[in-house]
């Protein structure tokens, strides 16, 4: 299966929230993806988040995550995808939630003890979501209703639906318009 990290891949708003994103279909273990199970993806991810993610400016040259600290990494994701979904969902943090994200960001911390340049895209990713813990605006971040990918609507009136409209946003009217044309045409 061919595949190509796109804009779209990186509608998050930050880094930590993309690489949460990299599991398509999280909650259908039929249709479950995901994108880092395949050292390939996992390596040109770096690449293309250099390119295309919101907070490439803040991590300027990112290199791949090493083989021997993709465990560490997946861990991370999956804490960051728990911690912030649960946010959004509860509107409130949750201290044990809260704690394992934070452990896993240490964890990641510590494989670095010099900075390394270019800055590895698992210790961006940790630095990233530092920074999402603190976010001034946490009512912001959101969940696509249509893909379930976590994102920080950064509309001025907050009124962003989903993570990407052209893919999400296009899916759910089409969506909306069979289900009316299609309840309108029943005898």
């Amino acid at each position: 299966m061919t595949f190509a990290w796109t804009p779209h891949r990186f509608t998050g708003g930050a880094l930590a929230l993309d690489v949460a994103n990299s599991v398509i279909q999280r909650f259908d273990d039929k249709r479950r993806t995901d994108r880092f199970a395949v050292p390939a993806q996992l390596d040109t991810f770096a690449d293309a988040a250099e390119k295309l993610s919101a907070e490439r400016q803040d991590f300027p040259g990112l290199a791949a995550v090493d083989p021997e600290k993709t465990d560490t990494f997946i861990t991370l994701r999956e804490k960051i995808d728990v911690f912030f979904r649960h946010r959004v969902l509860h509107g409130r943090d949750d201290a044990q939630m809260m704690a394992g994200l934070l452990e896993a960001i240490a964890a990641t911390l510590r494989q670095y003890p010099d900075q390394p340049a270019p800055c590895p895209v698992d210790l961006a990713t940790a630095r990233s979501a530092l920074k999402l813990i603190c976010l001034a605006e946490p009512d912001r971040l959101k969940i696509c209703p249509n893909c379930q990918w976590l994102f920080i609507d950064k509309s001025r009136n907050r009124s962003r639906n989903w993570c990407d409209m052209t893919i999400c946003g296009n899916r759910a009217k089409a969506r909306l318009h069979y289900r009316k044309k299609t309840k309108e045409g029943a005898p």
